[in-house]
Parts: structure tokens; sequence; C-alpha cells
């Protein structure tokens, strides 16, 4: 049977750090499910459209990958996805606390759920979207954070 994975997230924008971290959980998973939140209460940068199809732009051909978006409870996507385990990516030990309360609150709402842990290469340790996005609104260099894409979508939305 395959296992499948849900690396849920904002994506906004998609970062050389998360693409590291989905390089690494196809390594150990047979599919991954990038799962972009749809918060419309959150003031995002690119809409969850947006967000997809930079995602996807950004992997290429990996078959291994399905980019979805969903609402509502974490929870309740994996099990609608039929999936017990939950990627998340810890940069520094400061994420470690935030990313130990959720999965504890996860594992309590859904005790199957396992819920992973991965450190991107210490290249990416501390890039965050929310960083990303301030030099993109400053004008700065992004070509060591995002993909070419991502760079031109952001130049374009900051332009």
């Amino acid at each position: 049977m395959a296992k499948t994975a849900v690396y849920p997230g904002s994506f906004d924008p998609i970062t050389k750090g998360h693409l590291d971290i989905i390089q690494r959980a196809c390594q150990i998973f047979d599919k991954l499910i990038v799962a972009v939140t749809n918060n419309p209460q959150k003031n995002h940068a690119f809409t969850a459209q947006e967000r997809i199809s930079l995602i996807r732009e950004s992997l290429g051909q990996n078959s291994q990958v399905e980019v979805d978006t969903f609402s509502g409870l974490l929870v309740d996507y994996l099990k609608s996805k039929r999936a017990q385990v939950l990627i998340r990516g810890l940069r520094a030990v400061s994420d470690l606390e935030y990313e130990f309360q959720m999965a504890s609150m996860n594992r309590h709402l859904y005790s199957e759920v396992e819920t992973v842990f991965l450190m991107p290469g210490e290249d990416y340790t501390y890039l965050t979207s929310s960083i990303v996005r301030e030099v993109a609104a400053l004008k700065g260099d992004l070509k060591k954070f995002v993909p070419a894409s991502v760079e031109k979508a952001l130049k374009k939305k900051f332009a």
C-alpha cells in the first residue's frame, strides 16, 4: 500500500526551502500532496490559484507530487485524502514549540496522524515566505530564494 503524506502551508510564495522539503519528503513517501491553505481571512500576496500554479511550475513534471488546496481543519483534509502522515518543516529551534503544539493538537483531533519533521538544507534555514515578500517589495535580488517563475511573479506583483 502506497504511503501518502501531506505537506500543508500557505506557500505565499513557494521558496527554495519549501522545494527542499518537498524533495526530502519524496525520498521517504510514495506520494506527497502539497496542500495550499485557502484562508480568505489572511492577506496573501497571491491567490490560492496563483500559488498552486507557481508550485506546479516550480515542481515541473513530478508525478509523485499532487498540488491541492483546502480550507478548514487540516485533520479533516487528511481524512478526506486517507493520509495519515503530515510533513512539517523545521528551520530553527524557535519553530519547534509551535510545531510541537500543532502536532499534539492534530493527534488529539485525529489519533491516526503522525507528524514528520524535516529540516531543510542549511542554505534555507533562515528562509521564510514573508522575508521573501519583503525583499521583493524592496526590489531586492530573489534568485537565491525562489525559482525563476516565482521571481518573475513577485517582480510583477510588487512592480
